[in-house]
């Protein structure tokens, strides 16, 4: 089969993803194999590939929002048949037998695996994964509406779940991505008061557009990973200080540092340290 295959980890600008050849997964017996239809962009993909997540398999196919078609399942598997169309997440497996499994809390589990950091994900034609995580999805969803829910949807909706936000209640959102923009949805239909706040000139912009009140720093449009090596760099720290203390490698922090020069339209770190100093983000 045809996949998309991260063989090492750096800047996706000098490793892009390889196209290529790779062998048909078999499913183990608790396991489905499902021939992908869709697979959505998750920002961790980028952290997967550049490295920001450290290796847990090399070469790795990335993607973990996953709809496809069941094409076999295993000899113990037996809640999906041949053509039922199904959605894949992150969480590829859990142990069953921490605390956190045992209540109901497996996301936290103790030692868990994941669909394209820990076992190959959706990036290509066919997947496998434990039909005790995989979902059936419904027909009222096309691929493209259900890819991000497994992912973004599932965040967004335990969150709400979590602060026990009841229908006309008041919520807060503190940024406000992919989670939060489909949470948000919820919690409207739901009549909720909403109040976003975010630096993201963008996202303040949807926020608005979806009826929340949103509040955030307008000269601001840094992701909040970028804004923390900002944060550093214009307080004096040093490539190798922010990597070791991010833990990431000092070619990604280099990345960042880039790509933080050219939103702000800035072309030192002085000017950065000037910028910073100017509206107040360091001392």
């Amino acid at each position: 089969m045809k996949a998309c295959l991260s063989r090492s980890t750096a800047p996706i600008e000098s490793a892009p993803l390889e196209y290529t050849a790779v062998p048909t997964p078999v499913p183990g017996p608790d396991e489905v194999l499902v021939r992908v239809r869709r697979c959505a962009v998750c920002r961790t993909d980028l952290h997967v590939v550049e490295g920001d997540l450290p290796p847990r398999k090399l070469p790795i196919i990335p993607g973990h929002q996953v709809v496809g078609i069941v094409e076999k399942a295993g000899d113990r598997a037996s809640r999906f048949k041949p053509g039922d169309r199904v959605g894949i997440a992150w969480l590829h497996s859990t142990c069953g037998v921490c605390e956190y499994c045992r209540s109901g809390r497996e996301n936290l589990c103790d030692n868990p695996t994941f669909t394209g950091w820990v076992v190959d994900g959706g990036y290509a034609e066919q997947i496998v994964a434990k039909e005790q995580f995989v979902y059936a999805i419904p027909e009222v969803f096309t691929d493209e509406e259900a890819a991000p829910l497994l992912c973004a949807g599932i965040i967004g909706f335990r969150s709400l779940r979590v602060s026990a936000i009841e229908p006309g209640g008041r919520l807060g959102l503190y940024g406000f991505g992919a989670a939060a923009h489909l949470a948000i949805q919820v919690a409207l239909h739901w009549k909720c008061e909403v109040y976003a706040a975010t630096r993201d000139a963008r996202h303040q912009k949807l926020a608005l557009e979806l009826e929340a009140g949103s509040e955030g720093l307008p000269h601001e449009s840094l992701s909040d990973r970028e804004y923390r090596v900002m944060w550093m760099i214009a307080s004096g720290k040093t490539i190798s200080n922010i990597a070791e203390e991010l833990i990431l490698s000092p070619n990604t922090v280099s990345t960042y540092r880039i790509r933080i020069l050219k939103k702000l339209k800035l072309d030192s770190n002085t000017d950065l340290v000037r910028y910073a100093m100017k509206h107040g983000l360091v001392e």
